[in-house]
């Protein structure tokens, strides 16, 4: 009996000992939590300043030639000399190659002979006649008359023959023919006698000289077939590409083709200086002006910055992929010597400075019920307070804040970060 009573003792203190320290549990628990509320939230903070902010904007682009053309010749044929090598640097005018010009060299000797003879011909009618020309014609009028005068003796002797019946009406008509080409020989002599002393008459002149103008037009057309034989640079630049080789056949086109292929299309390219093409966002083509500053660093070379300026801002936009952007094209005033024609590049472009901006660390902004904000800390208050604010441009984790914050007020960062 004694040592049940004695059990029960022992039950009865340790249930009022858990009891006492569940109760102390609770209370410890209600006063670390009542303690917690009344302090104010805890995390970093950082007071909103008002700065000058440089605005800048990120693109990228590629190292592209300023000016750049495929050269083939005009009339498709064989390929006999090609003068440069890739890598080359030429001068406009400069011959590059030559095609082959076997069919065409023997039309330019014909021309030049034809060309010789016409002027030859206008010269001589332009002097007029010589005094050999003129004695000499004058021999020939004499000669006609006395063929004429003999002629008509003899027509008057056999017309008495006729008449009495000696020779026949055939033979009588021979010998008047025989006269009658006498007189006109020698009046066609006698013309040529007239028109030697007279000299050349505007229209033999004339007449000689569209022979003359025909000839110099073949000519001409011969040598412009020749010249169509060779490739010449259209201005100064580097042999930039090589596509084919002596004794491939070339065809007159602008289209690029490989060295391997049987027909060429073009025989070398030629580039003309470098220049940057980048591709700038519809939402940032604002802020880009002609002549904006442009820092370059190359994929190839991270460690170097190369300067540059806007040159051009495309007027019409590309569409890619739905994103709207547009092409810009850069000087460049740095890099010229290291950089190549299709190199990848990083740009920041910058911009006026904004005086007097408010901003805030971009971790700091957070969305609260679909609007952008900040949690504030106020003295006196134990709770932060969302605002709502206005953001603008964001710049290397900067956000500009147009509204809804001022200079000197004070911002969570690790509220803002678990957003």
């Amino acid at each position: 009996m004694a040592t049940v009573l004695k059990t029960e003792r022992k039950n009865r203190l340790f249930l009022w000992i858990l009891a006492g320290a569940t109760i102390a549990t609770v209370v410890v628990f209600i006063l670390l939590s009542s303690n917690r509320k009344s302090r104010p939230i805890e995390g970093n903070t950082i007071v909103v300043e008002q700065v000058t902010l440089p605005v800048t904007i990120d693109a990228s682009g590629k190292v592209v030639p300023i000016q750049t053309v495929n050269l083939s010749p005009k009339v498709g044929g064989k390929l006999v000399e090609l003068l440069v090598e890739q890598g080359d640097r030429v001068e406009a005018g400069q011959i590059v190659a030559k095609m082959d010009s076997s069919s065409i060299e023997p039309q330019i000797l014909q021309a030049q002979s034809a060309v010789s003879s016409a002027r030859a011909n206008l010269e001589r009618l332009r002097n007029g006649s010589r005094i050999e020309d003129i004695n000499a014609a004058k021999a020939q009028v004499e000669a006609a008359r006395a063929r004429r005068d003999l002629a008509q003796k003899r027509l008057d002797r056999f017309q008495d023959l006729a008449k009495q019946g000696v020779i026949a009406r055939d033979r009588l008509d021979e010998i008047i023919a025989d006269a009658d080409s006498a007189e006109a020989n020698l009046r066609d002599r006698q013309k040529q006698l007239e028109r030697l002393i007279n000299g050349s008459r505007p229209e033999d002149i004339a007449q000689a000289q569209a022979q003359l103008e025909e000839a110099e037009a073949r000519l001409k057309a011969a040598q412009v077939q020749l010249e169509d034989t060779l490739i010449r640079a259209p201005f100064d630049g580097i042999i930039s590409q090589k596509y084919t080789n002596v004794g491939a056949f070339v065809t007159p086109t602008t289209t690029a083709s490989v060295t391997s292929s049987a027909t060429s299309t073009s025989v070398v390219a030629l580039a003309r200086g470098l220049e940057i093409l980048a591709e700038i966002p519809e939402v940032d083509i604002g802020q880009v002006t002609i002549g904006q500053a442009v820092e370059i660093i190359a994929d190839a070379f991270p460690d170097e910055v190369y300067q540059g300026k806007v040159r051009l801002i495309a007027p019409e936009a590309v569409v890619q992929q739905n994103v709207t952007s547009f092409q810009v094209r850069i000087d460049l005033i740095s890099g010229t010597d290291r950089l190549r024609s299709g190199m990848n590049v990083e740009l920041k472009l910058k911009g006026k400075e904004i005086p007097q901006a408010i901003v805030v660390p971009t971790v700091a902004i957070v969305t609260q019920g679909g609007q952008n904000g900040v949690y504030i800390a106020q003295e006196g208050q134990r709770q932060p307070e969302f605002r709502p604010v206005t953001i603008g441009l964001t710049i290397r984790q900067q956000t500009q804040i147009l509204s809804g914050l001022q200079g000197g007020e004070r911002v969570y960062l690790e509220l803002g970060s678990r957003r």
